[in-house]
């Protein structure tokens, strides 16, 4: 027995070329299949796959049928004083009324050389004056049927009824429900008998309840060009001094280890709103506080601070506030008052991005976008309590993130943060199947 190795890769156009050739040439399988380097049950495989049977046009006739000497039937056709074999019979006014139009068990007779190698008719030298059945082998014709199989085998559903049904009642509830893909899987992996990736094949071609329309994103995102600055003596304001972002850098290099929290104001409808939300996010843990308050003004602002070195004390409030980084906003130009009680003790340290770079406090931004799918854009905020903060708050913290390897902020937060924090706010977690990402939430 041969111990030669073959390559186990898929036959090219060229090698098909070169299986036709020796076809039309006579050779043996065996000789072809050492041409191109191949096992012979590899060519024969691929010889009885992808002949063809072609009809012949030519014939007056059609093909004999391989059961004709043995077939003993009677009364296929209309006339039922005809009690001759059918093979035998004729209608008057045509020719014979073939078999293979009439009889449900007509089989053409092929050429016995086609049950064996080489298994078609392409080098026989009695081709052209048969009388059977012909099979023939095209290597353009075999390399099409290749690559539309390589396409069907992909196409479809890889699942059961069953599983279908059962995918479509576990993840359509919870889309319809704002959750996403991420904080599913996270919490459902287990159950959930395929990739994420084809969860998305699915749901795009319909296969379940949930649309795409009920998902969060199903766009790219565009890139836009940045605008260039058009405050630029906004930079070298005051309040500015000694809280650049470039200072921010420097203390963070030389204190690599402590929290940074990002803070910033998300507003409602312009022309019909006067209450905003002030949101915090610490880096280390994706957790985000929104603090409801009047106006956007600096006062407003100090007043959240002040209720929260009180609340936790300032020993607890160094702690998990250490450096503050925000944008430009007039409500923030105050940040000496912000920085320390009103005792004048220092509780934290405020420094400010760039002007017209938001990027810099990126995971606040893209952080609002939870926010945003709960309270549209343009929407009054109003009528929104502080209970109503709460609430969504702990919605949004309770959601699974990629980014934090499939666990909530609000878990992490409690392992990164003084729990004084989660117990003065009322932060607790949502259960999973729970979690709620759509106006409904907060429906006023």
């Amino acid at each position: 027995m041969s111990n030669k190795k073959y390559n186990q890769k898929h036959l090219t156009m060229t090698q098909r070329i070169w299986i036709e050739k020796g076809l039309n040439d006579g050779e043996a399988l065996a000789s072809i299949a050492r041409r191109i380097e191949k096992h012979p049950t590899t060519i024969a495989k691929e010889v009885k796959r992808n002949r063809y049977f072609p009809p012949q046009k030519d014939r007056k006739s059609p093909l004999p049928c391989e059961r004709r000497k043995e077939c003993q039937i009677r009364f296929l056709c209309d006339n039922k004083d005809c009690v001759n074999l059918c093979k035998t019979c004729y209608s008057p006014g045509r020719d014979a009324q073939y078999c293979s139009e009439i009889c449900p068990d007509y089989l053409v007779k092929q050429c016995s050389s086609i049950s064996k190698a080489p298994y078609v008719c392409n080098g026989c030298p009695k081709f052209k004056r048969c009388n059977l059945q012909h099979a023939l082998y095209s290597a353009q014709d075999a390399d099409a049927n290749y690559q539309n199989l390589l396409v069907s085998s992909r196409d479809g559903i890889n699942q059961s009824p069953a599983d279908v049904a059962m995918l479509d009642g576990l993840i359509s509830p919870l889309l319809k429900n704002g959750q996403s893909m991420a904080h599913i899987y996270a919490h459902h992996g287990h159950e959930i008998p395929c990739s994420r990736r084809t969860l998305y094949t699915y749901i795009d071609k319909g296969i379940f309840e949930a649309r795409n329309i009920d998902m969060r994103r199903r766009v790219r995102y565009k890139c836009k060009e940045r605008k260039s600055p058009t405050r630029v003596s906004l930079s070298a304001r005051e309040f500015r001094i000694g809280r650049t972002y470039e200072d921010f850098q420097k203390s963070m290099k030389q204190n690599p280890t402590i929290s940074v929290v990002e803070m910033d104001t998300v507003v409602g409808g312009i022309s019909n709103s006067t209450q905003v939300f002030l949101t915090m996010l610490f880096r280390n843990c994706s957790l985000m506080l929104i603090f409801p308050i009047r106006e956007k003004n600096q006062y407003c602002v100090t007043e959240v601070f002040d209720y929260l070195s009180n609340s936790l004390g300032i020993t607890t409030f160094k702690e998990l506030f250490p450096v503050i980084l925000t944008d430009n906003g007039t409500e923030f130009q105050f940040p000496a008052r912000i920085e320390c009680d009103e005792m004048g003790e220092i509780r934290t340290k405020v420094f400010f991005c760039n002007p017209n770079c938001s990027w810099q406090k990126g995971m606040l931004e893209k952080n609002h976008e939870y926010i945003r799918y709960v309270i549209p854009k343009g929407q009054s905020l109003d009528p929104y309590s502080w209970e109503d903060a709460v609430l969504l708050m702990n919605h949004i913290n309770s959601e699974a993130r990629d980014s934090l390897n499939g666990c909530n902020p609000f878990k992490l937060s409690l392992m990164l943060l003084n729990n004084k924090l989660h117990k003065l706010l009322g932060l607790k977690e949502i259960p999973p199947d729970e979690v709620c990402l759509r106006p409904t939430l907060l429906k006023k």
